[in-house]
């Protein structure tokens, strides 16, 4: 098969989709492999990284092209909806579920659109916790930078000093998210509480933080509590392949203290806080009722050099397991991709995808004439 690894041309994004380790490993398993020029440079990987290792550097033309599995980091913006075309897979984070224009341009292709973050075993989603992480990290380091007063927050020390006490720090979600957000926000010596349904996530919680948060039952009541308490709030919450829920209210946002800190990481599924539209890394912010707003669509494209490698790590075997047996048997043999498939023929195959934008929603199993995923 022929993989295609094309450069990212979304705003201060520097990741790139695969390593030239990578590019070895497929390269040996007797794949072809093109790279844009310099699709590795933002992520500290030069066109001559790829080239050792026996891939071919090509224009953007030929990658989109000429490859069967293009691979990707970040959605296709529209400049690129144009290269999308039918007979080609396209392997990538896709977010669909927040983007109907996105959505039409795939069913319009005939494009296979393969999505890392509905990949899911179980109730894990391997391709999207390694950039579910890094967010995590990053997620308190940005609340503490805007919290400084000449970034126009309250001008709060998150950590304190003794004598002192510490700001407070609210999470909404205990999932990935949320537990490296609580590490970080810990290690700065806040004041960390987590909201969070799930009672067992909690006990998890409870045992592997050692009890240093407070964790509490998320219901609407206890998110406006906590949320006019904070001096930063992060939005952790996730619900796979779908639109994330507003549980931050206009009104709750008006509860907070003038200057506090708002960091939305469920932006790419459309952000629960009821405030919140995307911003890039060269506008991080805006401020609304006083609070400042953090929405970057793409946080880890900020540690390109720690999430391309991270990225690469998860996603290798599924890239894998399609170019050694092509898509079919590999869905057929792994339900965990099969659920990865969003659209393929112009059908959505993602059930919550096709809800959210009232389009027909086809199992896979039927576009594929399988028997069974």
């Amino acid at each position: 098969m022929r993989i295609g690894v094309v450069k990212e041309i979304k705003p201060d994004e520097y990741r790139v989709a695969l390593t030239p380790a990578g590019a070895l490993e497929l390269r040996n398993a007797g794949h072809d492999v093109l790279v844009e020029s310099g699709a590795g440079i933002g992520s500290a990987f030069p066109d001559e990284a790829y080239e050792r290792v026996g891939a071919h550097i090509a224009s953007v033309d030929d990658v989109w092209g000429r490859s069967d599995l293009i691979l990707k980091v970040k959605e296709p913006i529209a400049s690129e909806y144009a290269r999308l075309r039918e007979g080609a897979i396209l392997f990538t984070y896709l977010h669909i579920a927040a983007d109907e224009l996105l959505t039409r341009a795939l069913i319009d292709s005939g494009i296979t659109a393969v999505a890392y973050e509905t990949v899911a075993v179980g109730r894990t989603l391997p391709l999207l916790a390694p950039m579910s992480e890094v967010a995590g990290r990053l997620a308190p380091q940005a609340g503490a930078y805007f919290l400084v007063k000449p970034m126009g927050g309250r001008g709060l020390l998150l950590g304190g000093i003794p004598g002192v006490a510490p700001g407070r720090v609210a999470i909404i979600g205990g999932g990935v998210v949320g537990y490296n957000a609580a590490v970080i926000a810990l290690g700065l010596g806040a004041q960390v509480t987590i909201l969070e349904r799930s009672i067992d996530r909690m006990r998890h919680l409870e045992e592997v933080l050692s009890g240093r948060v407070t964790l509490l039952m998320s219901s609407s009541l206890q998110v406006a509590a906590s949320v006019a308490e904070a001096d930063l709030v992060i939005g952790a919450v996730l619900i796979p392949g779908a639109v994330a829920p507003k549980l931050v209210t206009r009104e709750m946002i008006g509860t907070m203290k003038p200057g506090a800190v708002v960091v939305d990481v469920a932006i790419d599924q459309g952000g629960c806080f009821e405030t919140s539209h995307a911003t890039t890394h060269a506008e991080p912010v805006y401020v609304v009722d006083g609070v400042t707003h953090y929405c970057v669509a793409n946080m880890p494209g900020a540690v390109p050099i720690t999430s391309t490698r991270a990225l690469t790590n998860a996603t290798l075997p599924y890239v894998e397991a399609i170019a050694n047996n092509g898509l079919a048997a590999a869905v057929q043999d792994d339900a965990a991709l099969a659920r990865g498939v969003n659209v393929i023929e112009g059908k959505v195959t993602y059930e919550a995808v096709a809800e959210a934008h009232e389009l027909a929603y086809t199992p896979l199993e039927d576009v594929l004439r399988l028997t069974a995923v």
